[in-house]
C-alpha cells in the first residue's frame, strides 16, 4: 500500500491519540492509588454508550476483519450470523445473566463459579480460560494483524507482531480497563467508520464507471450464492454453517457462551455504574452488531465478485480478501481505513490481556499464592501478568500461519470450551438441584466429547457438535445432581430478590425494535 502523506498523518494523529488518551485517564488522582476495583473494573464508573463501544471494539478485532471477510469470500452473508445472532443473544444476556452477575458483585467468571458450586470448579474453568484467552485468542489476533500489516504495507511478520503488541501494551498495561474501555469510544468511532468507507470505496471500484449504485447491483446480481443465510446440504461452506442448525442449534451455544459467560466481554458490564446502564449499553452494542456484516462480510463478498469480473486474479488464500481490498483504496482515505484496522486490533488485545491478567490474579494468585495480597499489589501482578501473556502469543502467532480461514478455527477450538461451560453456567443460575460434582463433571466432559467428536465423527459440523457436546454436559449435570451430593448452602443461594429480572421500558422497546430487524434480515436473505 502506497501511503500518501496525509494517509500518514491521519494514522499518526490516531496512534498519538490513543495513547495519549489511555495514559491521561489512567493517571492516579492525587494521593491516591489505583486498587483491584480501579483496574479490574474501572472504578465501576462506565455510562451505558461506554460499556456499547467498549464490547464492539473489544470484539471486533483482525479475527473479524480479515477472518470474517475472509469466511465472506470462501462461504458469503451465511458467516454474517455470528453477528445477527449476537444482537439477539446481547439482549438475552443483558435480561437474564447480567442481574446474577450484577447482584453477586463479582469481578471475575470463575468466582461466579465459586460462588454457586466451589474452589475446585473455579480453578478447573479459570486455568482453561487462561489456556484458551492465551493459546488462541490473543496469538490469533497478534497473527491475523500483523498478516494484514504485512500485506498492505510490507511489514515483516515478526516486527507487525511486535509493533502491535507494543501498542497495545503502552497505555492497556499501566491503566487497567477504564484505559481500555475510555480508548474503546473513540477506536469504535475509527473502526466502524473507516470500514463503512472501505465498503464504500470497494462498491465503486466494482461499479466502475457507475459508482456504487452499480457495485451494489454488480453485487446482487453475479453472486446471488453469496447471500444465502441458510446453506443447503453440498453447497460450499456447510461444513462451518449446517443449515438451520445455525438458528436453532450449535451457534446458541457459541453465542450465548461468549456473550454471557465469557471474561473477556462480560468484563465491561460489571464495571458499569449500574445493571439499568449495562443493560441500556449491551442494547447499544446489539444495534452495532447488526451494522457490523457491512463492515466485515460485504467486502470479502466484493472481493470474490472482482475475481468473477476479472478486475481481480484469484487469492491464494481467503483471508487476504481484505487486505487486497485496502491496497485498492485511492490515497487520501487509505490512513483511516487502516486506522479502523488497527483500532480494531489493538482494542481486542488490549481487552484480552486485561481479562487474562483479571482472571489470574483474582482467581489463581490470590486464591493459591499469596491470599493475603493487597489491593496494590494485586494491581502489580496483573500488570505483569500482561506481560508474560502478551511475550507468550507473539512466540505463538507466526505458527498459524499455515491456516486458510482463522477465523473458523477460532471458533472450532474455543468450541472445545463454550458447551461445557454454558452447561455450567445455566445449571448455577437456573438450576436449584445442580452441584458441584455435576459442574466438574461438565468442565472435564466438554474437552472429552468435543475431542471424541472431533477424532471419531470428522463429518459431523463443528457448529452441531457443540449442540451434542452441550446435551451431554446437561445429561452430565442432571445426572450428578440426581444421585450425587447435595449442597442445601449454596441451593439457597438460588433464590432472587423480587424485582431482579426487571428491565426499563427503554430496554424494552430496544428489545423488540431488534427483534424486528433481524425476522427482516432473515425474511429476504433466507
Amino acid at each position: 500500500m502506497n501511503f500518501s502523506t496525509i494517509d500518514f498523518v491521519i494514522f499518526a494523529v490516531y496512534c498519538v491519540f490513543i495513547v495519549g488518551l489511555g495514559l491521561w485517564v489512567s493517571r492516579d488522582k492525587k494521593g491516591t492509588t489505583k486498587g483491584s476495583k480501579d483496574y479490574f473494573l474501572a472504578s465501576k464508573a462506565l455510562p451505558w454508550w461506554a460499556v456499547g463501544a467498549s464490547l464492539i471494539a473489544s470484539n471486533i478485532s483482525a479475527e473479524q476483519f480479515i477472518g470474517m471477510s475472509g469466511s465472506g469470500y470462501a462461504i458469503g452473508m451465511g458467516i454474517a450470523s455470528y453477528e445477527f445472532m449476537a444482537a439477539l443473544t446481547l439482549i438475552i444476556v443483558a435480561a437474564f445473566f447480567l442481574p446474577i452477575y450484577l447482584h453477586r458483585g463479582i469481578y471475575t467468571m470463575p468466582q461466579f463459579l465459586e460462588q454457586r458450586f466451589n474452589k475446585s470448579v473455579k480453578t478447573v474453568m479459570a486455568i482453561f480460560w487462561l489456556l484458551v484467552f492465551v493459546f488462541v485468542n490473543l496469538t490469533s489476533i497478534l497473527y491475523l494483524g500483523a498478516l494484514a500489516i504485512q500485506n498492505i504495507m510490507g511489514v515483516d511478520m515478526f516486527w507487525g507482531i511486535v509493533g502491535l503488541a507494543l501498542f497495545a501494551a503502552i497505555y492497556s498495561i499501566y491503566g487497567g480497563l477504564k484505559a481500555v474501555a475510555w480508548t474503546d469510544v473513540v477506536q469504535v468511532v475509527f473502526l466502524i467508520g473507516g470500514g463503512l468507507v472501505t465498503t464504500y470505496v470497494a462498491l465503486d471500484l466494482l461499479g466502475g464507471d457507475g459508482g456504487v449504485g452499480a457495485g451494489v447491483r454488480t453485487l446482487v446480481e453475479k453472486a446471488p450464492s453469496r447471500f444465502d443465510m441458510i446453506l443447503e446440504k453440498g453447497q460450499e461452506g456447510y461444513m462451518e454453517l449446517p443449515g438451520l442448525s445455525v438458528l436453532i442449534g450449535g451457534l446458541w451455544i457459541a453465542n450465548l457462551y461468549y456473550w454471557g459467560c465469557n471474561q473477556y466481554i462480560i468484563q465491561r458490564a460489571l464495571a458499569s455504574k449500574s445493571l439499568d446502564e449495562a443493560q441500556k449499553g449491551l442494547a447499544f452494542a446489539g444495534f452495532l452488531k447488526i451494522l457490523l456484516p457491512l463492515i466485515i462480510v460485504i467486502p470479502g463478498i466484493i472481493c470474490w465478485t472482482m475475481i468473477q469480473e476479472g478486475q481481480l486474479n484469484v487469492l491464494s488464500k481467503s483471508d487476504d480478501a481484505y487486505p487486497t481490498l485496502l491496497n485498492m483504496i485511492p490515497s487520501g482515505i487509505k490512513g483511516w481505513a487502516f486506522a479502523a484496522l488497527v483500532a480494531a486490533i489493538v482494542s481486542s488485545l488490549a481487552s484480552m490481556m486485561n481479562s487474562v491478567s483479571s482472571i489470574f490474579t483474582m482467581d489463581i494468585y490470590k486464591s493459591y499464592i499469596n491470599k493475603g495480597a493487597s489491593d496494590t499489589h494485586m494491581v502489580k501482578v496483573g500488570r505483569v501478568t500482561s506481560v508474560v501473556a502478551l511475550l507468550i502469543a507473539c512466540f505463538m502467532a507466526p505458527l498459524l500461519g499455515t491456516l486458510d480461514q482463522a477465523f473458523q478455527f477460532i471458533q472450532e477450538f474455543t468450541g472445545f470450551v463454550s458447551p461445557g461451560a454454558l452447561a455450567i453456567f445455566l445449571a448455577g443460575f437456573f438450576y436449584k438441584p445442580a452441584n458441584s460434582a455435576g459442574a466438574m463433571a461438565a468442565a472435564i466432559g466438554t474437552f472429552v466429547f468435543s475431542a471424541m467428536f472431533k477424532l471419531l465423527l470428522p463429518g459431523i459440523p463443528f457448529i452441531d457438535r457443540m449442540m451434542l457436546v452441550f446435551l451431554l454436559c446437561i445429561a452430565l449435570i442432571l445426572l450428578f445432581s440426581a444421585f450425587g451430593k447435595k449442597n442445601s448452602e449454596k441451593q439457597k443461594e438460588l433464590t432472587y430478590p423480587k424485582g431482579l429480572f426487571k428491565t426499563s421500558r427503554a430496554f424494552k422497546i430496544c428489545s423488540i425494535v431488534l427483534v424486528a430487524i433481524l425476522l427482516f434480515i432473515y425474511t429476504i436473505w433466507w
